[in-house]
């Protein structure tokens, strides 16, 4: 299975980026609503582990897995 990896870095002054937000930004799925969906439904990781809370707060140093593609969370 071959996937690809990108990066997204906070911008300054943010400590975190929620979840579904890093889907939607990233385009890992079509928009927000998607993105809620696919984390319900179990289908996205987080630093390895299923990760069910949309409104989950990312910080630098997380990563997230989806559909093949990983975006590390970076520090602004």
């Amino acid at each position: 299975m071959s996937g690809s990896a990108s990066s997204l870095t906070l911008h300054a002054g943010e400590d975190y980026i929620e979840l579904y937000k890093v889907l939607k930004v990233e385009g890992m799925t079509g928009d927000g609503a998607e993105a809620k969906r696919v984390i319900a439904e179990g289908m996205v990781l987080v630093n390895g582990e299923v990760e069910t809370r949309k409104r989950k707060k990312l910080v630098a140093g997380d990563s997230v897995t989806f559909n093949g593609e990983t975006v590390q969370i970076l520090a602004g």
